[in-house]
Formats: structure tokens, sequence, C-alpha cells
């Protein structure tokens, strides 16, 4: 009886493990060279790529960093909270100043991390955690973000809480943010 009990033990951990552990699947193909249409491309691992046998070196390179271009944050600018459920995100500043943060679960706290970031610094955002940046100084800043998925993911909270489609019932909201259900409407319909 007691070898039959530990065979049923051992039987349930081995149904509920593999549910456990999650991760991105491993890529199926070496890369994935981005099509604009699925109709120049072939379908792998979730993706449209462009075939292998017509990749070439030029799709892995661009010089655009050696030139001026769009700037990512403009003073006072901002990338708002937002989630990235399946990737951790890490950050370097390129140019000007930026105030980072992420914000821990429910379990932790809800403990803010926040720093300030000068040229050349870093920062990484746990998985699945809301984070934010904004420029603090008076001139552009830029920064070059990269995301641990090849499908990270991304959920802005504001558009999400308040431009829901359907909209999510204001007195919910309400109740959830403890204001009035007018300014709630208010910011749904600012979304």
């Amino acid at each position: 009886m007691k070898s039959l009990s530990c065979i049923a033990v051992l039987f349930l951990l081995a149904l509920t493990l593999p549910l456990a552990i999650a991760s991105d699947p491993s890529p199926l193909q070496d890369f994935c060279v981005g099509v604009n249409s699925p109709a120049s491309g072939v379908f792998v691992n979730g993706k449209f790529c462009k075939d292998p046998r017509i990749v070439n070196a030029d799709d892995f390179f661009s010089s655009v960093l050696n030139r001026p271009g769009n700037v990512n944050y403009a003073p006072n600018g901002q990338n708002p909270p937002h989630t990235h459920p399946r990737a951790t995100e890490i950050l370097v500043v390129q140019q000007g100043t930026l105030l980072v943060g992420f914000v821990s679960s429910n379990q932790d706290g809800n403990r803010l991390f926040a720093k300030t970031l000068n040229v050349g610094d870093v920062f990484v955002f746990p998985e699945g955690l809301i984070h934010f940046q904004f420029n603090l100084g008076r001139t552009p800043a830029v920064a070059i973000a990269a995301l641990s998925s090849q499908n990270a993911g991304v959920i802005t909270i504001a558009n999400t809480v308040f431009g829901s489609n359907p909209a999510i019932d204001p007195n919910v909201l309400a109740r959830a943010f403890q204001m009035d259900a007018n300014v709630i409407r208010d910011l749904q319909n600012r979304f």
C-alpha cells in the first residue's frame, strides 16, 4: 500500500511539473528576418519570416545609430506604465536623462524601484512587472531597449484599463480606484 501511495505521488508530480515550468519555446530556425507581407514569407514558429535561402548580411545590419534620428523621448516625454508579460527588458541610455522604474507585485508589497539614468547607465525591468520611462531633462533623450522574448507582448496600463472595447463598467473602475464614476467616464472618453 505504501509503494502504491509513492507511485501515486510521483505520478501526480509528473503531471504537474510540466505545467509549472514556462518559457519561450526554442526557435525552430536559426533566425527569422521579418517580412512586411505574409505572401512574401514563410510561416515558422508563429512568425512570418523571409525565406532563409535569400537572407543576406544586410538583413542583420543597420547604420541608423551612426546618425541623429527620431528622438525616443522629447523633453517631458514618456513611455507610460506598461508591462511585457513574456519578457524581461534591458534599457541603455544613449543620450539625456531618464527617470525609470518598475513596481513589484502585490505579493511583494507593490514596491517602486526607480532610478535616474544618465548616458551609459543600464536598467533591467523584470518580466511581467509594470514599468515606465520618463525624460526628466530639458533636452531629448535616446535609449535602446532589448527584450528577452521573440514575442514579448506589451500591455499599456492606461490604454487597457480605460480604453478597453467594450468599456469596463465605470462603477467597477470607480470602486477599484476609489474615484467618482464621472471621473472614470471622463478618463474612458479620453481613450
